[in-house]
């Protein structure tokens, strides 16, 4: 039987991703386990092979800290950017409801 070489990788914003593609670890592992789709589907929707969304759900939950951190940072990233923009707003302006 052939190995085959891990496919996430962590050169892509700092974070860990399917290797060649943009989707993340944490984008795979929110599509199955958080909304519960089909790992099947999920590999059809990203043109990947199913094998690809296991490892990354594998990569996921080997690497518990990482992806925690991982969470937080975009957690955190997002508040700053939803701060900037609301300090930046000009005056009589608000957010789409």
């Amino acid at each position: 039987m052939p190995q085959h070489a891990p496919r996430v990788t962590q050169n892509l914003l700092d974070e860990p991703h399917i290797e060649g593609r943009l989707i993340s670890v944490l984008q795979l592992h929110d599509r199955v386990k958080e909304l519960g789709a089909d790992p099947e589907d999920v590999a059809d929707e990203y043109a990947l092979d199913v094998a690809d969304v296991y490892r990354a759900l594998a990569y996921y939950y080997e690497n518990p800290e990482e992806m925690k951190a991982v969470r937080e940072r975009r957690e955190t990233d997002l508040r700053d950017l939803r701060e900037n923009i609301a300090s930046n707003r000009p005056d009589g302006v608000s957010p789409p409801t």
